[in-house]
């Protein structure tokens, strides 16, 4: 991500530091509050399975919702157009609900502490380290752009150098989760829902007035942009020219189904807010209760970046001053009041602190059960991995600062997440899907399929796509080319690998394959789980229906 626009500061003043100040207060408030509670490790890396739905739902979708979901999303609406309404409605619906009714089962009931740990019950050792190794070299990635994200932000915004912002954000996300652990990061998640919707709403509706509302706003797009700029699948037909360089079919099955399944059912970041549940009708609803505002939140993210789009008409054009991801730091300096104006710069810090303390929690968690546990110092007392636990959260923080710098040759964020996730997490994916629903998958097969698919994604994008052997228009078309060869070909290889390498043995495989008996014998549901609103899969129904009926106004 390349500089914020030279000179863009906006006009804070006493009562919107002292907003920021109370905020602050209130996020180490509930970090030493949950310190109460960690008594294990356990409870520290996943809460000690004792939360409410609502809560590890609400916290499912805010760690979603990070800065770089904030500034990526709405650089993508002001440079994409209304296409960025693929990246919740088939990129993320379909997912969560897949997650909640058919994986979380798998997950809560072999009682895994980590993604990673479910290919060692399922494969072998070396699937499990190689996935451990490189899930928590992701996160760190990951975690480093919403710092970066920030950094820039702040300093552009408020006049803070740019290491200040990284020191001081990264300090608090260090302090609360080091102290309380997963209880404080998902607990801090949820209030950071409602102040992220605190400043976007108020953005979204006084960039709405700014340019005559929803109709003045298409008639500016469309006559600078054309009309597929304000439709979903306009001009997506194959061969067709559109603003995303994506046609229907990279979008269905590079977005829609392998990026989006391959983030949602195995990023750990996510996952482990569901395994934190009480109980695993709590575990399965946490995916489905946060379909619904994941859905809606792509208006508060898509508004702003193409509201961006008219206000300032040169955005992200070679020779501006400015890039795709200026677009809500340039609306909030042109339209916000002060107070307001300080509910929105806490909203973007929210929203970088939620988006980091998701992967440094999940890093954590996977570094110390998944790899120093099971490879470095085993059978060592419970309170050595508490303590361990507490000390490499420094080390994920210290190490996303050192991978912010990464980011910087994106001028779309977003595009850097993509990229990531069809290099890390679309492998993973097809791993888990074969692995869960072909019991003949072979142990061999797991390793070779991820190192596979890891390799042919990689391959794609950095020689193919990079190097202009195949021309595709633009980045985030790559990544959906890149996801769908990184799945072909770890699925090749591990058909290719089982065929002359032996299976587990099936004994090995109850309640870890589709079809298969847990040996763990079924809870008994709460009081009040069998109430029909509860029910998981009229939750998760409800949600594909509901996001394909959004579709209807954008598709014409």
């Amino acid at each position: 991500m390349q500089n914020l626009a030279a000179g863009l500061r906006l006009p804070t003043n006493g009562l919107d530091y002292t907003i920021l100040a109370i905020y602050f207060v209130v996020v180490l408030g509930i970090g030493f509050a949950a310190r109460r509670s960690v008594r294990t490790s356990l409870d520290f890396f996943l809460s000690g399975r004792s939360l409410p739905a609502w809560v590890t739902g609400l916290a499912f979708v805010a760690a979603n919702l990070g800065a770089t979901e904030i500034l990526g999303m709405a650089a993508t609406g002001a440079q994409y157009g209304v296409a960025v309404v693929h990246w919740y409605w088939i990129g993320a619906i379909p997912a969560m609900v897949f997650l909640g009714l058919v994986m979380m089962p798998f997950y809560y009931r072999s009682k895994v502490r980590s993604v990673p740990e479910f290919l060692l019950h399922r494969f072998d050792k070396s699937a499990h380290l190689l996935s451990s190794i490189l899930f928590a070299f992701s996160a760190v990635l990951i975690a480093g752009v919403n710092l970066y994200a920030l950094s820039i932000v702040v300093e552009a915004l408020l006049g803070w150098p740019q290491w200040v912002a990284i020191v001081v954000a990264g300090l608090f996300v260090l302090i609360y989760i080091t102290i309380g652990g997963l209880s404080s990061a998902i607990y801090n998640e949820v209030l950071q829902f409602f102040v992220i919707l605190a400043a976007l709403i108020p953005l979204t509706v006084l960039g709405l007035k700014r340019v005559g509302g929803w109709d003045g706003l298409s008639d500016s797009l469309e006559s600078s942009h054309g009309a597929n700029f304000m439709t979903a699948w306009g001009g997506t037909g194959i061969g067709d020219a559109n603003p995303l360089g994506a046609n229907w079919l990279t979008i269905i099955l590079g977005l829609g189904f392998v990026l989006s399944f391959g983030y949602w059912t195995t990023n750990f970041a996510e996952v482990q807010r569901a395994l934190s549940a009480k109980n695993l009708s709590a575990a399965q609803r946490t995916p489905l209760i946060a379909a619904f505002p994941k859905m809606f939140i792509v208006f508060l993210v898509m508004i702003p970046g193409l509201v961006a789009a008219v206000v300032v008409p040169n955005i992200g054009t070679t020779g501006s001053d400015t890039t795709y991801n200026d677009a809500i730091p340039l609306l909030m300096r042109e339209l916000l009041p002060n107070g307001v104006l300080g509910i929105a710069v806490t909203g973007l810090l929210a929203a970088f602190m939620a988006g980091m303390a998701a992967n440094v929690s999940s890093f954590n968690t996977v570094f110390t059960t998944d790899i120093w546990a099971r490879y470095v110092k085993k059978d060592q007392p419970d309170a050595y991995y508490l303590s361990f636990g507490r000390k490499i959260t420094v080390l994920g923080v210290l190490a996303s600062i050192g991978t912010a710098f990464i980011a910087s040759s994106f001028s779309n964020i977003m595009s850097y997440l993509q990229t990531l996730f069809s290099f890390f997490n679309v492998p993973l994916f097809v791993v888990f899907i074969i692995g869960m629903f072909w019991k003949r998958a072979s142990m061999k097969s797991g390793v070779w399929g991820l190192l596979a698919g890891t390799t042919a994604a990689m391959v794609n994008y950095f020689v193919i796509y990079k190097q202009g052997v195949i021309d595709i228009p633009t980045d985030q078309g790559a990544n959906f080319v890149s996801a769908i060869v990184g799945f072909v070909a770890g699925a090749v290889v591990m058909v290719a690998v089982t065929l002359f390498t032996a299976p587990k043995p099936e004994a090995e495989l109850a309640g870890l394959v589709y079809g298969t008996e847990s040996p763990e014998a079924d809870e008994l549901p709460e009081e009040g789980d069998d109430a029909w609103y509860r029910r998981p899969a009229l939750l998760g129904w409800g949600a594909i229906v509901l996001a394909a009926l959004c579709y209807v106004p954008y598709s014409f």
